[in-house]
């Protein structure tokens, strides 16, 4: 097997990364294929480029990305690689740069600039998410949460899986079809009507929420994808609540930290009250559905969410048969119901689950519960008093009750206290969610299989 460091070839000998768009290649694409003494791409790229390769260069259709990265350090000469618009954005330059190899990019306009130019928006603060050769979770997740998301599209994540998965979410799509062809298409349909088309490949689509966004342009630049700088632990009075039926602001605080809430993560607020914890779940960029049985709190919840500018799907039922029909959730917060509600929330396998209980007995059943169907459970109890003012000018402290909270992980979940996104990369100002490097089949499908 070749050295996959580029030892066994030439390490000087440079590797040139093209960018393959809608447009004609320009002369120094050109002269680097025609010096080219071998050139790496799919299918459809290398047909592109057929008439531009030296006639003695060696073409490698890409299938596997480990296999062509192997070859590619073996070769001694000058190297091409063919890739989809912009090899830096959700293509193999990381790769690539870790044969330590002279790089030149030479890119095309990304994906998602197709689409915008397609539809004629501004992009600067649209999230950008793939579902290629991950989890796809990550990419629904971030569309359900976000005002305005491109996703990338692939085999485990169609448009119409897309669609599916939203059910339940107010969202529209813009769908550009066959970008970087003659035969490129844009349609603008809700997420129903979406499902129930084929659509062509390659594609992009461009999910938006018509209540925080506009349909016929992008997010607009006061909304942006950052959250609001309040944080989270917001003081009580920014909620809506029943008699004082609220997640206190300290017990809060823990338990979002717990939840680890972030860009890619849908978390469940089961009993949820005000809502406080899913909105400020929302507020870091997760999706958030919350689940009350109380009609009133349950219009209060959507009130609340409406207030922060977040999303929040309200689920009006009694758990545990609300959560039944519920997409699979990273994390949960079990605010009410009690060791029953815990139980049925450990039993469909969510890999976190976060209780808070005023009474002690309801603790240790939970404890109880979560150990049992094979969670390993930790807790704390709160006990904060508030500065309060006595009308001479001093002040005092106010107690208030004592609250425990249990955070449990299921069997295999990530024992850290702070979970991490999962299979979702949007990028930057405009959304790049934390995330690992991407996969070998993410990179492949960028390099144009």
């Amino acid at each position: 097997m070749s050295d996959p460091t580029g030892a066994a070839g030439n390490p000087d000998a440079p590797i040139t990364v093209i960018g393959v768009g809608d447009g004609p290649l320009d002369a120094r694409a050109r002269e680097a294929l025609a010096r080219a003494g071998l050139v790496v791409g799919g299918h459809r790229h290398l047909h592109t480029a057929a008439d531009l390769i030296a006639p003695d260069a060696e073409t490698v259709p890409l299938g596997s990305l480990r296999e062509a990265t192997e070859r590619i350090g073996a070769e001694p000469g000058p190297v091409v690689v063919l890739a989809s618009c912009d090899p830096g954005w959700f293509g193999p330059i990381r790769t690539l740069r870790r044969l330590g190899r002279p790089l030149r990019v030479l890119p095309a306009p990304p994906s998602l600039s197709g689409l915008a130019a397609l539809a004629g928006l501004p992009w600067d603060d649209v999230a950008t998410v793939s579902a290629h050769g991950r989890d796809p979770r990550g990419a629904v997740n971030a569309a359900r949460a976000l005002p305005a998301v491109a996703v990338l599209t692939g085999p485990t994540l169609t448009v119409a899986e897309l669609s599916r998965r939203l059910e339940g979410w107010n969202r529209h799509f813009t769908v550009a079809e066959r970008l970087g062809h003659d035969d490129a298409r844009l349609t603008r349909c809700t997420a129903v009507e979406a499902a129930g088309r084929a659509w062509a490949t390659p594609n992009v689509v461009l999910v938006t929420d018509p209540d925080r966004s506009s349909a016929s342009t992008a997010p607009v630049h006061d909304q942006p994808a950052a959250p609001a700088p309040g944080g989270w632990a917001l003081p009580e009075s920014r909620y809506a609540h029943r008699n004082s039926m609220v997640t206190k602001a300290e017990v809060r605080a823990l338990v979002v930290a717990r939840l680890a809430p972030t860009l890619g993560r849908l978390i469940w607020d089961v009993g949820a009250g005000s809502g406080s914890v899913a909105v400020e779940c929302g507020l870091l960029r997760a999706a958030a559905i919350a689940v009350e049985a109380d009609a009133d709190s349950a219009g209060r919840i959507r009130e609340n969410a409406l207030g922060h500018g977040v999303d929040v799907r309200v689920v009006h039922g009694r758990a545990p048969e609300a959560l039944a029909d519920l997409p699979v959730a990273d994390a949960a917060f079990v605010g009410g119901g009690g060791p029953a509600v815990v139980a049925a929330v450990a039993a469909l396998g969510v890999p976190r689950v976060v209780v808070a209980c005023a009474v002690l007995d309801h603790a240790l059943a939970a404890r109880v519960a979560l150990r049992e169907a094979g969670y390993a459970v930790r807790g704390t109890q709160l006990s904060a008093a508030r500065l309060a003012e006595l009308p001479d000018g001093t002040v005092r402290l106010a107690a208030l009750n004592p609250v425990t909270v249990l955070w449990a992980d299921a069997a295999g979940a990530p024992r850290g206290d702070a979970g991490g996104p999962q299979g979702c990369s949007p990028g930057g100002a405009r959304g790049r969610a934390p995330g690992g490097p991407r996969s070998e089949q993410e990179q492949e499908r960028e390099c144009g299989t």
